[in-house]
């Protein structure tokens, strides 16, 4: 994953499974992702937090959300 730190609200995920690769990216319209800290430059979440993190939930102590109510 890249995670861009000057905004915090742009994430990037390469996905990776027998048949190729897909690169996801996303731009949250209010707040910043919440990252988890990497001491040694590696992070390990699991699938339900990465759910968190790429809905823009705090993935440490998930709760209700705003939810954008229109696109476009």
């Amino acid at each position: 994953m890249h995670y861009e730190r000057d905004f915090g609200d742009l994430i990037k995920v390469i996905w990776h499974d027998s048949q190729g690769a897909c690169l996801f990216t996303k731009r949250l319209e209010r707040g910043r992702f919440i990252w988890p800290s990497a001491a040694d430059g590696v992070v390990t979440i699991s699938p339900a937090q990465l759910s968190y993190l790429l809905s823009g939930i705090d993935w440490r102590s998930p709760q209700e959300t705003w939810r954008p109510t229109r696109v476009g």
